[in-house]
Order: structure tokens, then C-alpha cells, then sequence
């Protein structure tokens, strides 16, 4: 870090519970930190902030529990307001400490304004600029399948005009999107998932999903990795689309869970070390069984019991929005291991939002 950004830090620290309540609106201070979803400032409990000195560390530093990063309040200033200009950045932290601009400041290797279309560097900007599904047509989107209490854990945002091309021949058209975050085991962005929605309303056959051939599309590194909600421990379910895993998480809101966002991609997930039970989420399908197959033989590899759980319809999402949550319920009970039917069934009727 230079001596100027090491300096910003520092008064910055000083001031530390000022700059969250700032850039980090939507968290709230507990105890000797300041709590709140992301660095986007998505409303939650993943990241805290250090509001004090202490023998764990100086005031600033932060940590992000559900992705692993870690920084300090020059990264809160740029990752909440979208800056990508070390120059800017440091301008803003000026601007909050009412300091005169430097013309001395000295500019780290600049990110290039364009970069190239479906790389890692182009998800992790399209997830940076994005907003909180808070109150959007993305939230409105899964409500409407059944999906009431979303816990996405900061892994959900969304864009209100989405470039989506149909081809090659066709110009750039832009929709509404939920954006979700791809990350690998250290939590660091490898993709994004882009659901395109219909500005204008529900559509039964389309289920809100955009009138376009491909509503659904990923960019980025997807192999192996997955977007995550929680943070595993040594328990995690793991199945193939965003909407499945959320309708399971509705019901079981402290399991961890991935989506792989196929069924190629659910069979070739890595799998976290550490990990001693896994729950296979699978579609009723040819892939499904395939995948579960597949899933099994890598899981008794590593070490790791592997248990299936099956819905009665195409998928859990499916089977949430025709039954119900009660009914959900009632079949997960009876296909989890009954010590995981304590840990993680029963506080799901009073974990909250």
C-alpha cells in the first residue's frame, strides 16, 4: 500500500464508525462492531467491521464471514459506491475527512475501462455495479415463486438494464436481471448468473423470466465453483439452480448451500475441505440420477457421506410453489439425518430475514 492510501487508512480508522454508518447505511453496530451483508452494503450480518483497536486487530479492518475477504475502509469506500480508479477512491475518502486534494497522489496500475466480454473481470464488475434485490423486480421475481423469505446471504443482486444480446447478427438489447454472484472455495468472484425478468409483469408460462430465447445465461469461470449462500462448516447442500436451493434454504435458512447452475457443472463442483456430510439436491430427471451418481462416488472419495434428497415434483422450487412451505417441510424432515433435523430444520421457523 502506498504512503498516501496507508495514511487515508489511518485517519479513516480514527473515524471508523462514522464511514460505516456512511458507506454501510443499511448495517448496524453490535458490541465493538458494525455488522451488515457486504461491502455492497446489502442489508445482513456477514461482514463486521472492527470499530476499536483491540488484540485481534486495529479499527477498520473488516470480514466478510460468507465470502472470506477481508480489507479495509479505502476497500468499504470503493467496493460500496462501485469505484474502480484508485484515484477516485482516495479522492472520496478526502472528500469524507474534509482534506484538501492531492495533486501528488500517486496512481496504482490502472483496470483497464474495458475488458473483454464473459471473462471473470467483466462478471466481477457486472456484480460490483449491481444493486440489492431489496424492493426490485428481482425479489418481486422469486416472491412469486414461492420464495418469501430470500436468504441469499449477498449472493443476489440486480440490474435494471442488463445488456443481452440474442446473437451475433442482432444488436444489444437490455432487460431487468437478478445477478448472482459465482464464486470458487476461497470465495473470490469467478462469474455471474443473469436471470433476465419482464419489466411489465408475471407471466404463468415464463414464471417472470424476460419474453427472450435465453433468459437464463452464465459468464465467467464456472467450473467447479458455484453461487454460495452461507458459509460451510462441515454440512452443505448442493444442487443445480438458484431457485431450488433457495426454496431449500427458505425451509433450512442455516444449512449452507450452493448452486452449480447445471447439472455438468453439480457433478464437477469442488467439493470444501472439512466438509463431512453432503446433501444432494437433485432435479427428478435422467441428469438428476446421473449427477447424484457422480456426486456420490466423489463424495465416499474424499471421505464425505453423501445423502439424496429427492422432491416430489421436477424440483424443490417446484414442489415449494405447488405444495407449500408447510408440506416442504414435512417431506425434508424425513430425509435428513435426524441430527440435521435439529441443528437446522427446527430454527427455521425463527431465524428471520
Amino acid at each position: 500500500m502506498s504512503r498516501d492510501a496507508s495514511e487515508l487508512a489511518r485517519r479513516l480508522a480514527r473515524e471508523t464508525e462514522a464511514v460505516c454508518r456512511h458507506y454501510l447505511s443499511n448495517g448496524k453496530r453490535a458490541g465493538r462492531y458494525w455488522l451488515v451483508g457486504d461491502v455492497h452494503n446489502t442489508p445482513g450480518r456477514s461482514l463486521f467491521v472492527r470499530l476499536q483497536d483491540s488484540p485481534r486487530g486495529p479499527a477498520g479492518k473488516w470480514t466478510d464471514a460468507a465470502t472470506g475477504g477481508h480489507g479495509d475502509l479505502l476497500d468499504i469506500i470503493r467496493e460500496s459506491l462501485a469505484l474502480r480508479d484508485f484515484r477516485d477512491v482516495a479522492e472520496e475518502a478526502r472528500r469524507f475527512l474534509k482534506l484538501p486534494r492531492s495533486e501528488q497522489q500517486p496512481a496504482p496500475r490502472p483496470i483497464p475501462s474495458v475488458v473483454a466480454p464473459g471473462s471473470q473481470q467483466a462478471a466481477s464488475r457486472l456484480f460490483a455495479i449491481s444493486s440489492p434485490i431489496d424492493g426490485t423486480i428481482a425479489e418481486a421475481y422469486l416472491h412469486r415463486r414461492g420464495i418469501t423469505r430470500i436468504h441469499h446471504g449477498g449472493s443476489l443482486r440486480f440490474h435494471p438494464r442488463c445488456y443481452y444480446r440474442p446473437d451475433d447478427h442482432l444488436p444489444t438489447e437490455t432487460w431487468p436481471a437478478m445477478i448472482a454472484r459465482v464464486t470458487d472455495l476461497d470465495g473470490q468472484v469467478t462469474g455471474v448468473h443473469r436471470t433476465w425478468l419482464d419489466p411489465d409483469g408475471f407471466d404463468r408460462v415464463r414464471l417472470g423470466k424476460a419474453p427472450i430465447d435465453t433468459p437464463r445465461r452464465a459468464m465467467g469461470d464456472l467450473l467447479g465453483n458455484a453461487v454460495r449462500f452461507g458459509v460451510v462448516d462441515d454440512v452443505l447442500a448442493a444442487g443445480e439452480g438458484i431457485e431450488t436451493m433457495l426454496s431449500l434454504r427458505y425451509v433450512l435458512p442455516s444449512m449452507p448451500m450452493a448452486a452449480a447452475l447445471s447439472a455438468n457443472h453439480l457433478s464437477a463442483m469442488l467439493l470444501p475441505s472439512g466438509l463431512r456430510r453432503l446433501y444432494i439436491a437433485r432435479d427428478a430427471d435422467a441428469a438428476g440420477d446421473a449427477v447424484q451418481a457422480i456426486l456420490t462416488q466423489r463424495a465416499a472419495d474424499a471421505g464425505i457421506e453423501a445423502i439424496a434428497l429427492s422432491p416430489r415434483l421436477g424440483d424443490f422450487n417446484e414442489d415449494l410453489h405447488v405444495f407449500g412451505l408447510d408440506s416442504l417441510r414435512a417431506a425434508l424432515r424425513l430425509q435428513l439425518v435426524p441430527e440435521d433435523v435439529v441443528r437446522f430444520l427446527h430454527s427455521s421457523t425463527v431465524v428471520a430475514e
